[in-house]
């Protein structure tokens, strides 16, 4: 398991060296209590504090349209873990459609994204590439399974060397709740950084990530509805 560590294990040594001269002691002190506390997974802010996988939403409360974010720490497996629990006003067919076009354009209104192209499609599985506006330069390629029978769909990160990480995997899983769909999705990675990524509670954290995803998507499929109904 790859986590972040300082340089000879003093972390306010490190955290100190790299900060403007002009930050006064007080302000030192403040923003090494906030990296800390980032880094051992407790948010300093309670916006940002992830749900307790004790406490998951019901039908009821995924209908108020909240993406609920859990951290999870495979026991089996190397890196870190997320689940992401959302509700879309859509039927499921037209759902799985959405999500199922892998040569669309919808996604480049995603900020998250700049570029995004199919690779390849055969027997229900799709080769896609995708630039991040968080790592510009660096294409990720991605081969998710579909599954139209349980409609599940499977992903994994092909060039992990390439896109400076160790693994990337995981699925999503659809449900049918009516005339809209629950989505379930989890994933695991392994990278340098994981831990921090995992806890930084600002753009670009996997928290931030993760809800602006499922506020797009909920936006998103609902302006397109007539077309993949």
């Amino acid at each position: 398991m790859i986590e972040w560590r300082p340089p000879n294990n003093d972390p306010m040594n490190y955290l100190n060296s790299k900060m403007p001269a002009t930050f006064s002691l007080p302000g030192r002190l403040a923003v090494c209590c906030t990296l800390l506390t980032i880094l051992l997974g407790q948010s300093p802010y309670h916006s940002f504090a992830q749900d307790s996988l004790e406490n998951e939403p019901d039908i009821n409360q995924l209908m108020q349209g909240k993406a609920y974010i859990y951290k999870l720490y495979p026991e089996d497996a190397a890196g870190k873990g997320y689940k992401l629990v959302y509700m879309v006003a859509a039927p499921l067919s037209a759902y799985w459609n959405f999500k199922t076009d892998f040569e669309n354009n919808f996604l480049l209104t995603n900020k998250l994204i700049t570029e995004h192209r199919l690779v390849e499609y055969k027997d229900n599985v799709a080769i896609t590439e995708t630039i991040y506006a968080t790592k510009p330069g660096v294409r990720f390629r991605w081969r998710t399974i579909s599954s139209p029978d349980i409609h599940r769909l499977d992903f994994e990160l092909l060039n992990p060397k390439e896109c400076r990480q160790k693994s990337n995997y995981g699925h999503i899983q659809l449900e049918e709740i009516g005339d809209h769909t629950k989505v379930t999705q989890i994933g695991y990675f392994e990278f340098f950084g994981a831990t921090l990524w995992m806890n930084y509670p600002w753009y670009g954290g996997m928290h931030h990530n993760l809800n602006y995803t499922a506020r797009w998507e909920q936006e998103t499929i609902v302006r397109l509805i007539d077309k993949y109904r």
